[in-house]
């Protein structure tokens, strides 16, 4: 496989929902309506998404519902702003008070889902932005969601000057699974086989992750040997740059590079989201 070794987030689940919802609770009305770095959304447009995310992943991989069709010629992220955009809308007539109980009440619901699935089988959703020529693995799916939850929950954190939920053991699986969208980042560089580059990320909760060319593609490597390019950045600037909540300048201003400056420019570019 292209994706590395399987990260199970799966006990982790509770632990961020908790820290979600103490948070929430703990929201004043003002709050509530402040702005996030989600264009258009306040912190009550970026609950009601999440919420989103929980039925949608009940419907769809409990349930076996299909949900909303495409319109024609729309495009998965053209689908996906749609839709997500439709529900908050609606969403907006929900209290906080009303959400936070749909949260704590479906979120068991989730983790008794994935708890049942098999980490190795096929994903429910493949996980376009770590391979789009690749089906992928219920695990990488699984901890693409996690690594959802965790996003929207700082986005609140930051919108409200609130602490981040930033213990390592939280956050160091976020950094590893986006760092699995390395061989799809550089997908475009065709290099001679065994080439490899190096992305490091610096804090508590980050790591050191190797790609390597193989069999003609980037694929996710232990480390060996000279790397042609090498890369290092701080784990804030790591997860807002795959996120989009820093952008691309930003990020190579916070980072260091040496080596093949292509492969470095691409590495920096990384996004580990729909877009």
């Amino acid at each position: 496989m292209i994706f590395g070794p399987a990260v199970d987030v799966r006990p982790l689940f509770p632990r961020e929902r908790q820290a979600m919802l103490d948070l929430l609770r703990a929201l004043t009305p003002a709050e509530w309506a402040t702005p996030t770095v989600c264009p258009g959304w306040d912190v009550h447009d970026v609950v009601s998404h999440v919420l989103n995310d929980y039925m949608r992943r009940l419907s769809g991989s409990r349930d076996g519902y299909g949900g909303a069709v495409f319109a024609d010629d729309e495009t998965l992220p053209g689908y996906l702003a749609r839709t997500n955009d439709e529900f908050v809308r609606a969403s907006r007539q929900l209290s906080p008070q009303l959400m936070i109980e749909l949260l704590d009440d479906l979120g068991p619901r989730l983790d008794a889902m994935w708890a049942s699935r098999d980490l190795h089988a096929a994903a429910d959703l493949n996980v376009s932005w770590a391979a789009d020529d690749v089906d992928s693995p219920a695990w990488l799916d699984i901890g693409r969601e996690y690594t959802e939850f965790w996003v929207h929950q700082q986005q609140v954190r930051d919108a409200v000057s609130a602490p981040g939920a930033l213990e390592p053991d939280l956050m160091a699986p976020v950094l590893d699974l986006f760092a699995r969208g390395l061989p799809h980042a550089l997908r475009m560089h065709d290099r001679p086989e065994g080439s490899t580059a190096h992305l490091e990320v610096l804090g508590p909760a980050g790591g050191r992750w190797t790609v390597a060319r193989q069999d003609g593609r980037w694929r996710m490597a232990e480390p060996h040997g000279e790397p042609s390019a090498h890369v290092s950045m701080d784990q804030d600037a790591f997860w807002r740059l795959a996120t989009r909540g820093i952008t691309v300048d930003q990020a190579r201003e916070r980072s260091t590079a040496s080596g093949d400056a292509d492969l470095t420019a691409s590495i920096t570019a990384l996004l580990a989201v729909i877009a």
